[in-house]
């Protein structure tokens, strides 16, 4: 029972990092209109960005969930990096170019090439870590269930969980949620109605790469930094945003805790006895996102749920 609750903690912890990152990828399809490749590329800059950050100010002073300080500034620094790459990309190469969603995804793969090239040059191929001291399971936790997670991992968790209540307090109950959830559906009338489109386009980039960003920053915690880590998790993350319902925010959420769960209880087949290795729990992932959409093509909140 303990090994199985270990499984799910791992689970939570590991849906928490994809889920920043299907939004964004959600959201740009849902306003942009295309599937963006860079996305998991902008996730390792807000990553670097962090470690450099975190680099410059340093892990001393007081913590909270026993993170530094800094790490807190540093996910930050992360968010805003992101951000500003992201937009600065949508301005001077998306915007410009007169062309289709599928001439729009093949240029994002090539920005993607540029961004992880970006990032190879000033920081090498080799694998990094935050400077950050590794912590020993919780204790209480472990005794009381047998569950062992770090502070670092419940941290997280908890701070993934206050992004996404954010976001939701913003598309739900602001002005530029209203506008954002108005261009989604239908961008030109949204223009005729007065909505000055260009500015949300915008603040989508800001929120959705700002997530990517933290999104990144946690993965370089939970794991560790490389230039190929966004890319690597990147089909993971259109995993969850397909089978979640492309073009739906809460169905993408829905879709990266059910694919980030399933990536983690991958062990439990052999544990029962089906000799399947961790490697292959992407794949598994991956043929549970088919059977769901052989039964519902739409994915579970279908298009526009969100």
């Amino acid at each position: 029972m303990s090994q199985l609750l270990n499984y799910l903690a791992n689970g939570l912890v590991f849906s928490s990092i994809i889920v920043l990152g299907a939004i964004g990828l959600s959201l740009v399809y849902s306003i942009a209109n295309f599937a963006n490749f860079a996305h998991g590329d902008t996730m390792t800059i807000g990553a670097y960005t962090g470690l450099v950050t975190l680099g410059a100010i340093g892990a001393a002073g007081p913590e909270l969930l026993a993170l530094p300080m800094g790490f807190y500034l540093a996910l930050l620094a992360g968010m805003v990096v992101a951000a500003v790459v992201a937009v600065a990309t949508h301005y001077v190469i998306y915007k410009p170019l007169d062309t289709d969603s599928i001439g729009m995804l093949i240029t994002s793969i090539g920005v993607a090439f540029v961004y992880r090239a970006g990032v190879q040059t000033q920081f090498g191929t080799d694998f990094r870590e935050f400077d950050i001291t590794i912590l020993r399971p919780v204790g209480f936790i472990e005794d009381a269930i047998g569950v062992t997670i770090t502070l670092h991992e419940l941290a997280i968790v908890i701070v993934a969980a206050v992004l996404v209540v954010a976001l939701h307090v913003v598309l739900q109950y602001t002005t530029l949620g209203r506008k954002m959830r108005a261009t989604a559906d239908n961008e030109e009338l949204a223009k005729i109605s007065g909505i000055r489109t260009d500015r949300v386009i915008t603040s989508m980039w800001v929120i959705g790469a700002g997530l990517a960003g933290a999104g990144g920053v946690f993965l370089g915690l939970y794991n560790q930094l490389s230039p190929r880590m966004g890319f690597n998790l990147l089909l993971v993350v259109f995993a969850a945003v397909i089978l979640g319902g492309i073009g739906s925010v809460y169905g993408a959420m829905l879709g990266a805790f059910v694919i980030g769960m399933v990536n983690q209880l991958t062990p439990l087949f052999t544990d029962y006895g089906i000799p399947i290795e961790t490697d292959y729990a992407n794949a598994i992932a991956f043929i549970i996102m088919v059977l769901v959409l052989l039964v519902r093509p739409q994915g579970i909140a279908g298009e526009g749920g969100g």
